[in-house]
Order: C-alpha cells, then sequence, then structure tokens
C-alpha cells in the first residue's frame, strides 16, 4: 500500500465513518477497487478507526468536556446518568467482539465479500428511509431503555456494509427521541469500544503482525481520516437536524446495488 492509497483510504473512512453510509463496507469497495489486499491491512483499519475517534472527541469535545465535569460529582446527575447509557449502549457490541470477532475479520477476506457489502448497504437503505418516513412522538431525552436498543443496533451493525451511524441514529429517531440528541449519542457512544479495541490488539501484539505496510502510509492514513473525519461529524449532525437521511438512504441504494453488481458482473 502506497501513500496515496493510504490517502485515498483516509479520506473514505474519515467521510463515511459519520455519514450513514457504511465505513466498512466502504472500505471494502474502495480496497477492492484499487486492488489493495485485504488480508495485510487490518491494523490500517484499527488505525483509520482511531484518527476518527480523535476526529469525534475534538468537533464534540464542549460535550465531552461537560460529561467529565459532571462525572465526579457526589450527587447523582444527568451527565452520571449519560454515562451509564452510554456504558449500557457498550454491552451488545461487546458481546458480538467477543464471540464473533474472528468470523466478521475472515468474512473480510472472502471472494463474496462484496456481494455481502452490497445487500448490507440496502438495509441500510431500507432502515434510513424508514427513519425519515416515520412520525414517532418526540421525547425529551434518551432513556436506559432506548440507549440499551440503539446498543443493540450498533451490534448488528459489526456486519460489514451495514452503517454503524445510520443504524444507530434511525434506531434512536424510530424511538422518538430528537434529532441532534440522537446523532451526538450515536457518535459519543463508539468512542470506548474503538479505543478498547485498539487496547485490546496492542495487548495482544495484533500491531507487531509484520504487516508490509510502510510507516509513512500509516500516518499519510491517520491524518486523512482525521481531518475529513472532522468535517464529517460537523456535517453530519446538521444534515441529521434537518432530516435530511433520505439522500443518503438513496445513496445506499445506488451503492448497494453496484456492489453486488460488481462481483456478479
Amino acid at each position: 500500500m502506497d501513500i496515496l492509497e493510504a490517502i485515498i483510504l483516509g479520506i473514505v473512512q474519515g467521510l463515511t465513518e459519520f455519514l450513514p453510509v457504511s465505513s466498512s463496507g466502504h472500505l471494502q469497495i474502495a480496497k477492492a477497487l484499487m486492488g489493495v489486499e485485504l488480508e495485510e491491512n487490518l491494523t490500517f483499519d484499527v488505525v483509520l478507526h482511531v484518527a476518527t475517534v480523535l476526529s469525534t472527541i475534538v468537533i464534540l469535545w464542549s460535550e465531552i468536556r461537560k460529561i467529565l465535569a459532571g462525572l465526579f460529582s457526589r450527587k447523582f446527575n444527568d451527565e452520571q446518568a449519560y454515562v451509564l447509557k452510554i456504558i449500557l449502549s457498550m454491552i451488545p457490541i461487546g458481546i458480538v467482539g467477543f464471540a464473533f470477532e474472528d468470523s466478521l475479520n475472515e468474512m473480510l477476506s472472502k471472494p463474496y465479500i462484496l456481494v455481502i457489502v452490497g445487500c448490507m448497504l440496502l438495509l441500510t437503505a431500507a432502515l434510513l428511509a424508514f427513519a425519515y418516513y416515520a412520525r414517532p412522538r418526540i421525547k425529551e431525552q434518551i432513556s436506559y431503555r432506548d440507549a440499551f436498543i440503539i446498543g443493540i443496533a450498533q451490534s448488528i451493525a459489526a456486519m460489514p456494509g451495514l452503517s454503524r451511524s445510520g443504524s444507530t441514529i434511525a434506531t434512536g429517531l424510530l424511538l422518538g427521541n430528537k434529532k441532534e440528541s440522537t446523532a451526538r449519542f450515536s457518535f459519543l457512544m463508539v468512542l470506548a469500544p474503538i479505543l478498547g479495541k485498539m487496547f485490546l490488539d496492542v495487548i495482544g501484539g495484533e500491531f507487531t503482525d509484520g504487516s508490509e505496510i510502510p510507516t509513512l502510509s500509516f500516518i499519510a492514513g491517520f491524518i486523512a481520516s482525521f481531518v475529513t473525519g472532522c468535517l464529517a461529524c460537523k456535517f453530519m449532525i446538521e444534515i441529521v437536524k434537518r432530516g435530511k437521511l433520505i439522500w443518503f438512504a438513496a445513496y445506499c441504494l445506488v451503492a448497494g446495488a453496484v456492489s453486488i453488481a460488481s462481483y456478479i458482473l
């Protein structure tokens, strides 16, 4: 993988991590189009995800700082309740990660991966369209029950091509939560799982697997993913507030069809 390929993949990851179009699915499509070997760059994918985590922290720092400030209060408050909801939302993805991580990683190297990605993109399109047209009763805040259900949606989105942000945002909206609070919760709830995954990989020696990817390619991909992630995070919050998810449903429909057709043809 050369520097230009790393930058392109970083841009793809940074943009699609927050847009409801599946970052994992688009990474697989981009790799296939560029002829990048899928087996050699699991570590590279994790580095790109860490870059988008940092972009989330930068864009939502005021929210994170407020949560941290209230977290150590002796009296139970809204910030502590919010953290508990985040923790609750992490349980399903934690179970899926421990039970199915190897199977999901093996799936990425299968020759029919583009068919799986395409089908999941079509499912993402259907979910976004359903959320766009649904009109549930609006709630004042995300409940503990809703947090867990959104967490289940995140765990199902471990499938390549099924958008994590799309699944969690659409689920939150279908449950009747406000648009902006749903988007922020969706972006904040992924921070700990990704950082935790990176920590486990470091402990397990995954970053010393003899990958042939040059160091400069790692750096270039990281920077590209971070910068585009910052832009996409701000953009997506505004898009959700304006209720324009149907645009992404149409895009996922086309992208899914193209992904399936590229394998069949």
